[in-house]
């Protein structure tokens, strides 16, 4: 038998899919959220998890940084940070006698 597939919102997941997300991603699922299209240019975000009776895709909650820098800005610090670096030789120690 085929398990069912679900979308759930994380504020409405059961007990046993929180143990089950707990679980699959014991140190937090942020870098395991995936973005789903839906109809248009709608979109949200969702982790998977599977259960013995259903397969999960759950909606969850994503905050967007808007006031990092721009991308522009960074090319330019990585720029600035590939300057050569000068090596210059050691002088070479003399053994004392």
């Amino acid at each position: 038998m085929e398990r069912k597939r679900l979308v759930v919102s994380y504020n409405n997941v059961t007990p046993e899919v929180m143990d089950a997300i707990r679980k699959k991603y014991p140190l937090g699922y942020t870098n395991h959220v995936i973005k789903v299209k839906t109809k248009g240019e709608d979109f949200f975000y969702a982790i998977t998890v599977d259960t013995d009776e259903a397969s999960y895709l759950i909606k969850v909650p994503v905050k967007i940084d808007t006031k990092g820098i721009s991308d522009d800005d960074a090319l330019e610090d990585i720029n600035d940070e590939k300057e050569e670096d000068t090596f210059t030789e050691p002088e070479p120690i003399e053994p004392e006698e």
